[in-house]
């Protein structure tokens, strides 16, 4: 894994200028992964009254509509265009492994799974994208360090979701097994989005990601039978609705992929580990949700693996902030 994209070469000005920008993507992790988080909770509620591949498709729907519309009133036509062959490589891997397979699996599993329990394994993203980042990136490789945090990390998933003999079939069977494929998706995409080297800046390619992701997911419902005649659009349905297009779409989606180019596949990736406590507090408030002990256990032992593998990233930048803190402070001189 690499070491040295926390920041990226953005992020050059010395002194209060790096203090500003850490605080800037730590806060951006927050707000994403609370965003995130609430993504689990708001399907939930939604698949009450509108089917999962159908509820993805409308939430792209509504997500491409404004931030398209967004891109087009506040941007140049020369900043909005695909350019070349990379700009068109991002969006593809975005719209279709990043944002549309990605959701369509979720939403799907997540029908048979709590709120928490697809969170926690959606938390699998950072597990599987230092992988893909070590074989198609040549600037994250896999260190001795991320190897042990991966490993870590997939115990505590496999505690999770309780793989014993005897529940290995059936976990094949059911919506756990969905959920990991979206986690997959989504690893995948991050990391081919970074392989890409677009021009184009996060919020326009995620403004053409998203009727990308709407397509392939109208395709998928159609696919399965879905109709627009089952839907009851009952107050919750709405609003699961509007949560999922605007604030865990659009506005996210932003934000996850700004990460993206900021700091790479692997450390924006980490923003999973932290959804899970926002979709399970969110679950057992809203939704009665309730959490075995070994699930509880195995979501710490997945958080340990993060910590592993994000202090690799995260002590460089600390060390570095500490030392120009200390060599800009004034000197006391006694007389």
């Amino acid at each position: 894994m690499a070491t040295n994209n926390w920041p990226t070469s953005r992020t050059v000005a010395p002194g209060g200028s790096r203090v500003s920008q850490l605080r800037r993507t730590l806060g951006l992790f927050v707000l994403v992964s609370v965003f995130f988080g609430g993504t689990f909770v708001a399907a939930k509620v939604g698949q009450a009254s509108i089917p999962p591949l159908l509820l993805v498709a409308l939430r792209f729907d509504i997500a491409a509509a404004v931030l398209l519309g967004y891109v087009l009133v506040t941007r140049e036509r020369t900043e909005w265009l695909p350019k070349t062959s990379g700009d068109m490589y991002a969006i593809l891997a975005a719209g279709i492994f990043a944002i549309g397979l990605a959701n369509g699996l979720l939403f799907v599993g997540q029908g048979s799974v709590s709120s928490g329990v697809g969170a926690i394994l959606f938390a699998l993203v950072p597990i599987f994208a230092p992988l893909f980042a070590s074989l198609l990136l040549s600037d994250e490789p896999l260190s001795a360090t991320g190897i042990v945090g991966t490993l870590l990390g997939l115990v505590g998933v496999g505690m999770v979701i309780e793989i014993t003999p005897a529940t290995m079939v059936q976990l094949f069977d059911g919506g756990a097994i969905l959920v990991l494929g979206g986690a997959v998706s989504l690893a995948l995409g991050t990391v081919l989005i970074r392989r890409a080297n677009a021009s184009l800046s996060s919020t326009v390619r995620t403004a053409w990601a998203l009727p990308v992701s709407a397509v392939v997911s109208h395709a998928l419902s159609i696919g399965v039978g879905e109709s627009t005649a089952t839907i009851e659009w009952t107050v919750g349905g709405v609003v699961a609705l509007a949560y999922l297009s605007i604030v865990a779409g659009a506005i996210a989606y932003i934000m996850y992929f700004n990460l993206l180019e900021e700091v790479g596949a692997t450390q924006s990736s980490l923003i999973f580990y932290a959804s899970p406590l926002v979709a399970t507090v969110g679950g057992w408030l809203l939704l009665g949700e309730s959490l075995s002990m070994t699930t509880v256990i195995g979501f710490a032992v997945v958080v340990a693996g993060f910590v592993i593998i994000g202090f690799e990233s995260l002590l460089p930048m600390i060390r570095r902030v500490g030392s120009q803190r200390s060599s800009s402070a004034p000197s006391v001189r006694s007389n």
